[in-house]
């Protein structure tokens, strides 16, 4: 009954956050984060709760579930052509100034991971607010793509390490993350050989005349089981919900509302839990220490000059210097994989609770001040389009 008093709490915060969100018009996630962290703070709540932990863990795989619904591979490999020629130059420069910096200024591991991670949320979020016709957000959401690929397997490989150290079981974990990524590529081969075959079947497990539901439910068992069997692999469980979310996306894509609709159940639901559970790990009687303050402020401005550069290494000629700039802040806002590594990290004891506290409040900066930021260059932008007319 505590457990169920406890959710209730819980589901308040998730009807309150898009409220406030809508208000001071800033992403919903870093409204969850701030609300999480202030009814801990204010004693409403209590921190610690084992299950809340276990549904939060839920919501964070189904989150890393909808990244891989957003994968169209298809279309992908459409653009290969026009975008990825320049892609390995991008990402040699952001990982080979993360490495710099390491040595540079002697730091903890997780930065050489953490600087170069790329996510789809806010791009997708940055889509959503000024269309795809604009070059730099056409040219982010393939870099999104690939990013997210790399930072998948960045995540499980950082996660290993952490785990178990450079050892035995270390290099058993890679050598099945990449049997794992032979087997699905095949199996995605011989899936696409068996619905040319029998493109009825496509239909026979997810129907169009569907009144009970079976495409939700060939979904979640999918993404369940893929999760448990990566479980039982030794793997970062977050492999098995992306690859779960790119099958769905790309072999039952008759499902035009099938996406809309997992969406729908994870933002409104599970999603909500995980960046509510992220804000009730934060003291905000330290998060605003001139420490912590500081350091997030540096791993903000690592995360955008890093990009800053690989971008006008890579695509100057193609989008042009504002363009460019605009490419450069729309790739430095990876808020769920950066709060992802920071509580892989912590919880490992491979980053003191301080560091995982700047790296939340870095996410929820970029966030918030870059998308802002966006915003006022691409209203100006429109301004100048409309005096010119």
């Amino acid at each position: 009954m505590e457990n169920l008093a406890f959710l209730s709490q819980i589901v308040i915060l998730i009807l309150l956050a898009p409220i406030f969100a809508k208000l001071f018009k800033v992403s919903v996630a870093v409204v969850e984060i701030v609300l999480g962290a202030v009814v801990v703070w204010m004693g409403f709540i209590e921190s610690g709760n084992e299950l809340f932990k276990d549904i939060a863990k839920i919501g964070f795989f189904y989150l890393m579930f909808l990244a891989g619904i957003e994968i169209n591979i298809k279309k992908f490999l459409s653009f290969k052509d026009k975008f990825i020629n320049n892609v390995l130059i991008y990402f040699g420069c952001l990982y080979g100034i993360s490495f710099l910096l390491y040595f540079i200024f002697d730091l903890n591991p997780v930065y050489i991971v953490a600087i170069p991670i790329v996510s789809l949320g806010m791009i997708m979020a940055l889509i959503n607010e000024h269309g795809k016709t604009h070059k730099w957000l056409e040219l982010s959401l393939i870099i999104g793509v690939i990013g997210e690929l790399i930072s998948i397997s960045a995540l499980v490989i950082f996660d290993g390490i952490v785990a178990h150290g450079i050892g035995e079981q270390f290099y058993k974990s890679i050598i099945i993350l990449i049997v794992i990524l032979f087997v699905t590529f095949y199996a995605f081969k011989g899936m696409n050989v068996l619905f040319w075959w029998f493109p009825r079947l496509k239909r026979v497990i997810m129907p169009d005349s569907d009144n009970m539901s079976q495409d939700i439910r060939v979904s979640m068992a999918l993404f369940f089981i893929l999760i448990a069997i990566m479980q039982y692999l030794h793997i970062d469980m977050v492999l098995g919900a992306f690859i779960a979310g790119v099958f769905i996306a790309n072999f039952f894509e008759h499902k035009v509302e099938l996406p809309h609709t997992l969406h729908r159940v994870g933002f409104g639901f599970l999603v909500p839990l995980f960046f509510i559970y992220v804000g009730t790990t934060l003291n905000l009687d330290v998060l605003f220490t001139e420490e912590i303050v500081d350091t997030a402020l540096l791993i903000v401005l690592a995360m955008v000059v890093a990009r800053m550069i690989s971008s006008f290494v890579a695509y100057y000629k193609y989008l042009g210097f504002r363009d460019t700039v605009l490419f450069s802040f729309g790739d430095s806002m990876p808020l769920t994989f950066l709060i992802a590594i920071a509580t892989i990290a912590v919880n490992n004891n491979a980053i003191s609770q301080n560091e995982y506290y700047a790296f939340v409040l870095a996410a929820m900066i970029e966030a918030v001040f870059i998308m802002i930021l966006i915003k006022l260059i691409m209203d100006k932008i429109k301004r100048k389009s409309v005096e010119q007319v």
